[in-house]
């Protein structure tokens, strides 16, 4: 008995020696389940390579980061959805840089109306100098904004009643806008009408003649059939729009360093392949909405740069951007006030 129960005692303890450096390790991997919402539909590029991003972090941390991704506004509108990332209620947010000027007023400097002539200017600004300062200012609000911002595309203005090639059709066009200063500086600058209307009741708007147009990118033209009650679409590319992937601070500082890098380096590659696929899905859009009978023009931006620099809008917003952002966004477009 007595050397039975030699042998037992020394089993177990060899037993919990060996289970000691397993239960060591397992401690070390901490699973992190944090949650991603955004205001798209789940078949937009964004999060189609969003899951491919989550997937692949998923794998490479072998589990201790699982994202979990929360679409088209199911966590409530992008003013709850901000709130919820500054408390801590979801780690991971996509927004606008001109929403997210709510909060951050140097985050919307990109939309500033008729600034870029092509994506290659834009990529230069937002993934050079003036991104870096936008991501500086954000970082002062408590927020961690990654280094690639995600695209969400140039904006066109539609119309019902004529094509807008210059600036003086715009004369007096009842323009549905969202609610932001920025946009309705411009059109007025631009002689325009605007007027803020929710989104939810732009196409009945159009449809009862409340305005005679609206602005913005291909993809919400289509998928909200706007080209039911809008004959015209000018590819003034006007304003262009993007998404700073943002993450609250405490939870990012949870994540070990080692970490951090993985998820970084797989959000920042998936910013730059859903830029491709938005550039390539623009290029089809301008055929899909001239199948279903919308007339596409291409007006000159030379001409509208002018009449807001004659109103006054550059050196305005100049001087509520301040001097340095100001500088970031001409050396990559060039001189605009």
């Amino acid at each position: 008995m007595n050397i039975q129960r030699r042998t037992v005692l020394r089993t177990a303890a060899a037993a919990s020696t060996l289970a000691l450096p397993l239960r060591h390790a397992f401690a070390q991997k901490k699973p992190y389940s944090y949650k991603y919402a955004n205001n798209l539909p789940v078949t937009h590029p964004m999060n189609i390579r969003a899951k491919e991003m989550a997937d692949a972090i998923r794998a490479e941390t072998q589990g201790q980061v699982d994202i979990q991704i929360f679409p088209n506004n199911q966590l409530g509108s992008d003013t709850d959805m901000l709130s919820q990332l500054r408390s801590g209620g979801v780690e991971f947010f996509t927004l606008s840089g001109l929403i997210l000027a709510t909060l951050v007023p140097a985050a919307s400097i990109s939309g500033v109306g008729f600034a870029f002539p092509d994506y290659a200017s834009v990529w230069k600004a937002m993934d050079g100098e003036l991104g870096a300062h936008i991501r500086q200012q954000i970082a002062k609000a408590n927020i961690l904004a990654m280094d690639r911002i995600w695209d969400n595309g140039f904006r066109q203005i539609t119309s019902s009643s004529k094509p807008i090639a210059a600036p003086a059709d715009l004369k007096g066009f009842k323009v549905r806008v969202p609610v932001s200063p920025l946009w309705t500086s411009m059109f007025k600058a631009l002689e325009a009408a605007p007027t803020s209307i929710n989104f939810a009741e732009v196409y009945s708007a159009l449809q009862t003649k409340i305005v005679d147009g609206q602005e913005n990118p291909l993809a919400i033209i289509s998928t909200a059939k706007l080209y039911e009650v809008q004959k015209y679409c000018s590819m003034s590319n006007h304003m262009w729009d993007g998404f700073w992937f943002l993450a609250n601070k405490r939870a990012w500082d949870r994540l070990p360093p080692e970490l951090q890098v993985i998820v970084a380096r797989h959000v920042n590659a998936a910013a730059i392949k859903e830029r491709a696929d938005v550039a390539e899905l623009n290029t089809g859009l301008q055929k899909e909405l001239a199948t279903k009978g919308m007339q596409i023009n291409q007006p000159d931006p030379a001409a509208f740069r002018d009449q807001l620099r004659k109103a006054g809008f550059y050196a305005e917003w100049k001087a509520k951007y301040g001097d340095e952002a100001w500088a970031l966004l001409e050396r990559s477009v060039g001189k605009l006030a």
